[in-house]
């Protein structure tokens, strides 16, 4: 195991009936911007229980975040913020309004201009940030426990990661009823994310990190065996309070420590989703079964490990690493989500693209930084064929 330093101040608020505490951890007189998405929220009920619960509090309000954060309509929220002079903003909705909602916290106080190159692409060490909380209705990214963000540019078809340590939610609140009313393709997305996030941190090389293992294969456990009852009912308590959860957990931290991490899977997705504007957690879908037979060789003893200690799995080493794959393959197509490229439409023009954007920016991803253009053109290939 490597070395680490590990901090994470988030307070996470977990439960029925927890929006009513929202007043208790905002600074009392703050001017509070609410972030939002589509309008789900006016549906489900969370809407009016924000309201209720910032009763005293100056409230200004930006809607229209898109499932994939854009710099365009989140500028707009940074300049409502400058004009208002906001004191603390908070994100009501899933991890992409969350997302976004970093991105304006460290933007509205930011002087330097420029706020793509800056803040998104990390150009500028930004030193201050609009605190701001989360009110979750969607499991999915983690980003409610991680400084953390993925932006998209329209102008560009580009999607970028970035994040500090600046951007921890000053608190988030997890309460498992307000997914109940979410289209079941979210569902789907969600334990798709949260799945391939733990595998991102997980399927690389053993490091002896005992803790950090069965940490991530508890969390892949939990997700296979809550999916299935999930998908079929959204409205248990029980089931929905372990998905929300080891959605956080899957990338709150904690698997990381002292492990190397892969990334590739993220990195060749938000381009497709960049390209096309597939959905993230699809992408991801149709990326890491065939980076996982890409791989193989660098991955087998994680892929063994996993098939045994995930799937309960016993065979010779080669049927493991190919049970490994198949298993992969199957979850994802479990809740509906094709794991090939080729079934929305994607061929030989995208992977060339994609290839060429990794060559102009003379990126190498992967736990041993040996996934370059090339071998990204090739686990392509896999997924169209």
């Amino acid at each position: 195991m490597s070395n680490f330093t590990f901090r994470n101040p988030v307070k996470i608020i977990f439960g029925k009936d927890t929006i009513s505490q929202l007043s208790k951890n905002i600074p009392a007189g703050a001017k509070v911007l609410v972030t939002y998405g589509g309008g789900s929220i006016f549906k489900n009920g969370v809407y009016d229980q924000v309201v209720a619960a910032l009763a005293g509090f100056e409230m200004i309000e930006f809607g229209g975040i898109e499932p994939n954060p854009t710099f365009e309509t989140l500028m707009k929220a940074v300049e409502l913020g400058r004009a208002e002079k906001i004191d603390f903003i908070l994100s009501v909705g899933g991890g992409s309004v969350l997302d976004g909602t970093k991105f304006i916290s460290a933007a509205i106080p930011f002087e330097g201009g420029n706020e793509w190159e800056n803040i998104v692409l990390g150009k500028s060490r930004y030193k201050t940030a609009t605190p701001f909380g989360a009110v979750l209705t969607l499991p999915a990214t983690g980003s409610e426990m991680n400084s953390g963000g993925v932006i998209s540019r329209k102008e560009t078809h580009e999607k970028y990661g970035m994040g500090s340590p600046l951007l921890y939610p000053q608190f988030s609140i997890l309460d498992p009823t307000t997914t109940y009313s979410l289209p079941k393709v979210q569902i789907a997305n969600g334990l798709a994310d949260a799945f391939t996030h733990v595998m991102e941190q997980y399927l690389t090389y053993p490091v002896n990190a005992l803790i950090q293992d069965k940490f991530a294969e508890g969390v892949l456990k939990t997700l296979i065996e809550v999916a299935p009852k999930v998908m079929h009912d959204q409205t248990n308590y029980e089931d929905m309070s372990n998905f929300m959860w080891a959605a956080t957990v899957a990338l709150n931290g904690w698997i990381s420590l002292g492990v190397p991490s892969d990334w590739a899977t993220h990195q060749i997705g938000h381009e497709l989703t960049a390209l096309h504007g597939i959905d993230h957690a699809r992408t991801l879908a149709v990326v890491l079964p065939h980076l996982m037979r890409y791989k193989m060789d660098n991955k087998k003893a994680k892929m063994i490990q996993y098939a045994k200690e995930v799937w309960a799995l016993n065979g010779t080493d080669d049927e493991l690493v190919e049970a490994a794959i198949q298993k992969t393959t199957e979850f994802y197509e479990s809740l509906g989500i094709p794991t090939k490229a080729s079934a929305y439409g994607i061929g030989e023009e995208t992977v060339q693209e994609i290839k060429k954007r990794f060559t102009d920016r003379k990126v190498k991803y992967g736990e041993k930084s040996d996934i370059d253009a090339a071998a990204t053109e090739a686990i392509l290939r896999m997924s169209i064929a």
